[in-house]
């Protein structure tokens, strides 16, 4: 991951407002701990803190077309830049950064080229010419980025709110699938898929094309120049990105330069469930595993730190954020700079147990689109801000475009559970993975049965927060909370004291927008849950 910060139509372009842009930029360096870049036209900044994945030696970001009026700042990946170089022919390349094509994409196809572009990505784009610019986010929101205005006018973009917080009157989460034209003086959605309307599919459930799609995903994240892992919780989900990653890494580039044993990594408190079964999967598949440990009060004591980092006050993503954020220090430590995710299979597949209750296909379906709509809020946003608080980049291959749209294509009867023909959460990937002649993964692990993030690293973990929070927030302060904070009042002490933290940081009324429409969505999910619960009833 990198940190991208933007400014378009500053009255003041002093030296004094550069070095101001340079300051801000500074907020994100932690994304990009191996380079700054800033480029200046006129009004317009395009600022740059690098991680280096792809290219380490020459990749260094603001990229340029040929004569440099196009100028380019990207945070993430494009997997297939390879065969789009093969479309550019008429360009001269002048690195080997696989975002460099977007600079040239752009002369060619204007702005309409985001959709050809298979990876996870934000990214500003400056057109000195005309002094025009466009943003756009990839598909599901994996990587994060904001816009904001300021009160002269200008127009700010940001992989994070702190670059914003200060000098904007206001700033929203940019939108998924996304991008924002100047020339057209708004957003419009460039990605499209048919799941998208929420439309019910009809496609027959094939176990191999599934099972194809997900290894294509993964194997096009080993596409990296630095050392690399997975992380692996002894879950379904990591443990098949590490199965699969395993079977087809010594064929890869990235073998040849750092070896063919996979590494792997794991937190939890001493005991927890994640330890054990992620250490049976690292053994069956033997990987080089790394098992980290923390104790309910280092995670205490981390708790400002993740807050600043991953930006909210949601009780559940702080929770599972703050050991992914321990243990990202440790993988850092090691050298290590990218990691394999298996974050998005529950949104995909209804994995979270409360799809036992969904009535029929059509429900459960339009409920798995909307938990993807949201990804950006939750899962996402922990996943890449607590990585990338040490500068470790997370790459997540449910989320791979080609293998949502064949997973979310399928018709929804297959993946609806079924006890009576004893089909459990996600049996449709279960169901693709089983292979007796030449298995991925031992079958009880290919069953087990999902475990929260937050209560898979140590039951005790969120009872100790729980009883910290007790301790520093009074029954008073909550009585009263609806006064101190009568936006999205907190319910419960833990959520009051993160608030309090939240708040520290981001003072603006206006950051909340974010958080809010997370709340939103968080109550949608409550009231899914109880209509399909009084369903049951009445049967």
């Amino acid at each position: 991951m990198c940190g991208i910060l933007a400014v378009f139509g500053c009255i003041d372009n002093s030296q004094a407002k550069r070095s101001r842009i340079i300051e801000l930029s500074r907020r994100l360096r932690h994304r990009g701990p191996d380079w700054s870049g800033l480029h200046s036209h006129d009004d317009c900044y395009l600022a740059h803190q690098r991680l280096a994945i792809v290219d380490p030696t020459s990749g260094d970001q603001p990229l340029y077309n040929e004569d440099k009026t196009i100028v380019v700042a990207v945070n993430g990946e494009i997997y297939n830049h390879r065969d789009l170089r093969e479309k550019l022919k008429s360009h001269q390349f002048r690195t080997g950064s696989d975002c460099e094509v977007i600079a040239h994409l752009y002369e060619d196809y204007g702005e309409d080229f985001v959709h050809m572009l298979d990876g996870m990505f934000s990214f500003v784009l400056l057109d000195t010419r005309d002094k025009s610019f466009i943003a756009a986010r990839d598909a599901i929101g994996i990587t994060p980025l904001y816009m904001g205005w300021g009160l002269d006018g200008s127009v700010w973009f940001s992989s994070e709110m702190k670059a914003l917080s200060d000098d904007c009157e206001r700033f929203v989460s940019f939108l998924p699938g996304h991008i924002y034209s100047s020339k057209n003086g708004g957003l419009r959605r460039w990605y499209n898929p048919p799941w998208y309307s929420e439309t019910i599919p009809s496609t027959p459930y094939d176990h191999l094309v599934l099972r194809k799609a997900f290894e294509k995903a993964v194997v096009k994240r080993l596409m990296t120049d630095v050392p690399f892992g997975v992380l692996l919780s002894g879950g379904l989900d990591s443990s098949l990105v590490a199965a699969v990653a395993n079977r087809y890494l010594a064929d890869t580039e990235a073998a040849r330069q750092w070896g063919s044993q996979l590494h792997t990594f794991c937190v939890g408190l001493k005991g927890s469930p994640d330890l054990k079964a992620a250490r049976e999967v690292a053994d069956y598949l033997g990987t080089r595993h790394h098992e980290f440990h923390f104790t309910v009060q280092e995670g205490i004591d981390a708790l400002d730190e993740v807050i600043y980092h991953v930006e909210t006050y949601d009780v559940t993503t702080i929770r599972a954020s703050t050991p992914m954020f321990l243990m990202s220090r440790k993988i850092k430590s090691l050298g290590v700079k990218m990691v394999l995710s298996g974050e998005g299979s529950d949104e995909i597949f209804g994995g979270y147990l409360y799809f036992h209750k969904a009535p029929n296909k059509e429900e459960f379906h339009q409920e798995t689109c909307r938990k993807i709509k949201a990804l950006h809020l939750y899962d996402c946003l922990r996943a890449n801000k607590s990585t990338s608080a040490w500068g470790v980049e997370a790459r997540v291959p449910f989320l791979d475009k080609e293998f949502v749209n064949v997973a979310m294509n399928m018709d929804p009867e297959s993946k609806m559970i079924r006890p009576d023909l004893g089909r459990i959460e996600k049996w449709v990937l279960r169901n693709a993975f089983d292979d007796d002649q030449n298995p991925y993964l031992p079958k009880h692990i290919l069953y087990r049965q999902k475990e929260q993030f937050s209560d898979g690293v140590g039951y005790s973990w969120i009872d100790g927060l729980k009883d910290h929070a007790s301790r520093l927030v009074s029954d008073s302060m909550l009585a009263n909370a609806s006064f101190v904070y009568p936006h999205n009042t907190p319910t419960t002490k833990e959520g009051y004291y993160y608030r309090t933290i939240f708040e520290r940081y981001f003072p603006k009324v206006i950051t909340l927008i974010t958080i809010i429409w997370s709340r939103m969505l968080r109550g949608k999910q409550f009231q899914v849950v109880q209509v399909w619960h009084a369903a049951l009833q009445k049967q």
